[in-house]
């Protein structure tokens, strides 16, 4: 896209330098003259061809979340890097014409390069029938893009591609309260199991995590990192075989991503799979119970794979109960009551001691041999009203039970059911889940389910670019207005915009057969870059009805003039992308890849019904007004 200012102001230049040479040595201007001519001919359209690309840009500004930190700084990239190569086309490049494309006066009669007249004369025999066949053309068109608007509503929908990483990130969860031992246990079967796969390389196994850690996690919870090389398998093949293997440990919980798609997950959900179903209530038995019955509903769902329930198990715990009656007759208050108990069981940092250059805080509370037993607590004396009073007189000790954890989202309790894809995309899974869950599973009141993780965030990206994008259409439709003061041009211009999906969505159904979010940009790029073709032939052919050509005069030059740099425009643009969109499986390429295969689609098919479509338009709209 950086090229194609320069490519358009250099195309017209020696056009006209070759014109210049053929006409009479009275009557031909300086080279200054003419590329000054030249230049200033397709000034505005580059102006406004570019600030049309830079408004088709704006919708990623308005994206939020994990996609916005993602997509943003390519829009700034993009918009800075082509605003200055407009500066450049619009200064340098005239500039550079006038000292390097010389008048030869040696060539009376030059003659055009062997494939640019070859080209011309196809395309004049084409842009010829089309006219004479114009409703043919233009029902056929229309035919093509009803069918790829059918194709788009059936494809499927996700948040990101699937990321090629190179490496599996293996969560392996028993239940909670399981020793170390154990658990150790459980995570060196799992070992052995990932490394009998043969394209795994290696296995490092982390089993717990600290509590001060990012990312704590119990003893009970092992992840596995296991960088893989594709040998003669698909990867898709690879993890299911992986999954299947895994599966047969009794009693574990099983999810199966990658590095950075874990975390992303996590930060989007607080869960390291695609799919969040959260459960939010009051009771926790009354949730976990829930989790149950959705997690049976939902299991058989094609696509549906490392399907899991928040853990929620009940841990011994010994409740200290204060005897308000009796601390009242000793004077104890309930905050006081507290202090004790925490200096005592849990301990206070009362002050620092220095040894050796190093810090260490000094903390009172009562020795571990006085904390074993129910009976030696009891035994633990407190100061009330300056009598020492034994710790059983004044509170109850019970043993009980408790969750294991307590979750909560803006200040509601809530357990989540978690799942990631497999063979289908995101949404098609989510809405047979939701589905599912709305004809078997009923809530009671005050009982409420949210579906989060990469839908969630795919569902607010997608509103927010559509919203967004019908004001960025709306922005390009009055740019080009500015340009013509002409309605009718205006929209003319317009149609650019379905011919271009028609490439972009044919794209999608010959690779994944899935929009995402930088699919959807990749729409959106479009805009702007296939109306540039459109403003580029309108102006031209306004030029030649201004100089007194006919209509069909103006159409037939002007399609000829501007033929040869609009395939330049798209012939660059296309070899920048093929990288891009050929090595969609690389990794660090998997998000751009999608959005450059559907800009080269839409290029493709925009690039050429508009050489064909807007001349037939434009003609009809001519004939129209002299008819009027």
């Amino acid at each position: 896209s950086l090229v194609d200012d320069a490519i358009v102001d250099v195309e017209n230049v020696f056009r006209h330098l070759r014109e210049n040479r053929l006409k009479p040595l009275s009557e031909r201007l300086s080279t200054l003259q003419v590329v000054y001519e030249a230049s200033k001919e397709v000034r505005m359209p580059i102006l406004n061809s570019t600030l049309i690309i830079v408004a088709s840009f704006l919708p990623l500004f308005f994206l939020s979340g994990m996609e916005g930190r993602m997509l943003v700084p390519l829009g700034i990239t993009f918009i800075v890097s082509l605003f200055a190569s407009t500066l450049v086309a619009l200064t340098l490049t005239p500039v550079l014409c006038s000292y390097l494309l010389q008048n030869n006066t040696a060539k009376e009669t030059p003659q055009e390069p062997f494939v640019v007249r070859h080209l011309k004369s196809g395309y004049d025999r084409v842009l010829q029938g089309s006219l004479r066949r114009w409703k043919v053309v233009l029902n056929s068109s229309l035919a093509v893009l009803v069918l790829a608007v059918v194709l788009f509503l059936n494809f499927g929908r996700s948040f990101l591609p699937p990321f090629n990483e190179g490496s599996f990130t293996i969560n392996v969860a028993t239940l909670p309260g399981t020793s170390l031992e154990e658990s150790d246990k459980i995570g060196r079967l799992a070992e052995e199991i990932v490394m009998g796969i043969p394209e795994v390389k290696t296995v490092i196994r982390k089993t717990g995590r600290a509590e001060l850690d990012e990312h704590a996690l119990g003893v009970h919870v092992s992840e596995l990192e296991a960088p893989f090389e594709i040998i003669d398998r698909p990867r898709d093949a690879v993890t299911e075989e992986l999954r299947e293997r895994l599966g047969e440990i009794p009693g574990i919980n099983l999810e199966i991503g990658q590095p950075i798609s874990h975390r992303i997950d996590v930060m989007l959900s607080g869960n390291k799979a695609n799919i969040a179903i959260k459960i939010f209530g009051n009771e926790l038995n009354k949730l976990f119970s829930l989790g149950n019955e959705i997690q049976a509903a939902i299991q058989d769902v094609p696509g549906v794979a490392d399907l899991n329930v928040e853990q929620q198990v009940e841990r011994p715990e010994l409740s200290i109960r204060p005897k308000r009656e009796l601390m009242a007759a000793y004077g104890l208050t309930l905050p006081e009551f507290k202090e004790y108990i925490n200096v005592m069981l849990a301990g206070e940092v009362v002050s620092q001691v220095m040894e050796g250059g190093r810090r260490f805080d000094l903390t009172v509370k009562v020795d571990d041999k006085h904390r074993t037993t129910i009976a030696s607590l009891k035994e633990l004396t407190v100061d009330a009203g300056g009598r020492k009073v034994p710790l059983g007189q004044l509170a109850d000790f019970v043993s009980t039970a408790g969750p294991n954890t307590i979750n909560r989202e803006n200040v509601q309790r809530h357990v989540v059911v978690s799942a990631n894809t497999a063979g289908r995309d995101l949404r098609s899974v989510v809405a047979d889940i939701q589905k599912r869950i709305d004809q078997e599973i009923s809530l009671p009141d005050d009982y409420y389910i949210q579906y989060g993780g990469q839908f969630e965030s795919e569902m607010r990206a997608s509103r927010t670019l559509m919203v967004t994008s019908i004001f960025a259409i709306l922005v390009i439709f009055l740019l080009i207005y500015n340009q013509f003061r002409n309605t009718r041009q205006a929209a003319l211009i317009m149609l650019n915009l379905p011919m271009a999906l028609i490439g972009g969505i044919f794209m999608i159904w010959m690779t994944s057969g899935v929009v995402s979010i930088p699919a959807i940009i990749g729409f959106i790029s479009l805009f702007g870059i296939a109306t540039r073709n459109g403003l580029l032939l309108v102006d031209r052919y306004n030029t030649l009805l201004a100089e007194g050509y006919s209509l069909d005069e103006s159409i037939r030059k002007g399609s000829m003039d501007r033929m040869i740099p609009i395939l330049m425009m798209a012939i660059s643009t296309a070899l920048a992308l093929l990288p891009l969109a050929l090595q969609a499986d690389q990794p660090g390429n998997e998000i751009q890849s999608p959005l450059a295969q559907v800009i080269l689609g839409g290029l493709l098919t925009s690039t050429i019904l508009n050489m064909i479509i807007i001349p037939i338009v434009y003609r009809w709209m001519g004939a129209k007004k002299e008819n009027a």
